[in-house]
């Protein structure tokens, strides 16, 4: 089974956890999408649900395969979002933010009273930080910004390569208009300290570590569908 037949299966078992007239926040990147693209034929059967999208990417593949959506403003509270992850660890904390979403990604996890993640087992880790970790920045002052970024990693024995992430020769821009820094600091011992450090931060308008947001993990594999945590 290859990678996308694996977020297809995925995407399939995360339909289990539906219920009619849920609103749901639905995530950004490929295995989200996937299961926007088995929830559709769904909806068009009858089922009723009410979405919000974590990015315009995801609002744009919703709106042509005709999955009714919302804003926070119109539903601030949500009953389940469904979002993929760049890794998980077995604590179900997460490093988020490879496709560029992760603050409006936060922002709707954090407004669902459960979050269900899916992805292939490859995202499963003992430990976060192979994956870089995505820091989303306001663009003013973004060399203090960077630096004070370096400063928070060495103090918590963290080093390695910081790079403004780059949408061919411009920089990436985020559907919020803010730049996205790549932190590759390797093994992280302490996320917690890191969130914490990250956020005391003026210049830093969200992080890619999801601290205590997911609630139950799907994880596709070659032998079968892995479940952590909560049902």
């Amino acid at each position: 089974m290859d990678a996308a037949a694996m977020k297809d299966e995925v995407a399939r078992a995360a339909l289990a956890h539906i219920e009619p007239g849920m609103r749901l926040g639905i995530g950004t990147g490929s295995t989200a999408e996937a299961f926007i693209r088995v929830l559709a034929p769904k909806v068009r059967e009858g089922m009723r649900i009410v979405g919000v999208p974590t990015s315009e990417r995801t609002a744009k593949l919703c709106a042509e395969l005709g999955v009714p959506l919302a804003t926070l403003e119109d539903l601030p509270e949500l009953d389940l979002t469904i979002d993929g992850a760049d890794e998980v660890d077995p604590r179900l904390r997460l490093v988020k933010g490879g496709g560029g979403a992760l603050l409006r990604e936060k922002i709707v996890a954090a407004a669902s009273s459960r979050m269900l993640v899916i992805a292939d087992r490859s995202k499963k880790v003992e430990h976060l930080g192979a994956f870089p970790l995505p820091i989303e920045v306001n663009g003013f002052g973004l060399l203090s910004t960077t630096l004070a970024i370096e400063r928070a990693g060495a103090m918590l024995g963290l080093a390695g390569p910081i790079q403004l992430r780059m949408a061919g020769d411009k920089p990436f821009i985020t559907d919020g208009g803010h730049l996205v820094i790549d932190a590759s600091f390797g093994l992280i011992p302490d996320p917690e300290a890191l969130s914490a450090a990250l956020h005391a931060i003026p210049g830093v308008v969200e992080h890619g570590l999801f601290l205590g947001l997911a609630t139950s993990v799907l994880l596709a594999g070659r032998d079968g569908i892995e479940r952590l945590g909560a049902a």
